[in-house]
């Protein structure tokens, strides 16, 4: 299991990565902005699930992995940002992986750790998340957990399929593609289908500028 979690935590580290430089690269960002933007997409949700499990330090700032995998490919999307940009809906593609492989790697770390399976789930959204809202926020974008389609859901949906394989004692490996394959599609599916939670219904109220404007005019007639 601890062999599994460094495994999808080292990809989701690229892959996000790469979605933490491109957004870099299409804000126009130079190359230490975008190497900073890496590094904080790549690892801000695996700091704070290993802070909260009492994981410390945490890894990113123990293994020099995980700063090394963040460089490789802030470089990479630095270097070659005219051919990853020009893949179709580079960001989100990214992104949306980077979130399957967290929310996985998230919830098998935390149930190595003995963490209550609620929590693991828990802290399974909370890896994949993490990154994501750092990016946006460093941007000055309302994070996309807040606003896009299905994306808080897509984790815990993964995490949920983590822990309840861990429960039945099924094995390992199934369930890990099972849960990635699901966040993932759900993600993708979500995003080309517009699929997303209820939003509140809010009647703007109206312009008191716009009433004062129609008393007016009615008195001067």
């Amino acid at each position: 299991m601890e062999n599994l979690s460094l495994a999808l935590d080292l990809i989701g580290t690229f892959v996000f990565a790469l979605s933490g430089g491109v957004a870099g690269v299409k804000r126009r960002l130079d190359l230490f902005g975008i190497l900073v933007l890496s590094f904080v997409a790549a690892n801000s949700g695996g700091i704070t699930r290993d802070l909260l499990i009492g994981a410390v330090p945490p890894a990113a700032f123990d293994d020099l992995r995980y700063l090394g995998t963040s460089i490789f490919a802030g470089l990479l999307t630095f270097f070659f940002s005219s051919l990853i940009v020009r893949l179709s809906n580079a960001v989100q593609v990214f992104d949306a992986a980077g979130l399957a492989f967290f929310a996985v790697a998230g919830a098998s770390k935390a149930l190595d750790h003995g963490m209550n399976p609620i929590m693991a789930v828990v802290l399974g959204m909370v890896t994949g998340i993490g990154g994501g809202m750092a990016r946006d926020l460093l941007l000055t974008e309302i994070p996309t957990v807040l606003r896009a389609e299905l994306y808080a859901v897509a984790a815990l949906a993964a995490a949920t399929v983590v822990v309840i394989g861990h429960l039945l004692q099924l094995p390992v490996a199934p369930v890990t593609i099972v849960a990635l394959i699901l966040c993932f599609g759900l993600r993708v599916l979500a995003i080309r289908y517009r699929w997303q939670l209820p939003v509140a219904k809010f009647a703007k109220p109206p312009d008191p500028r716009i009433a004062d404007e129609g008393s007016d005019s009615s008195e001067n007639s």
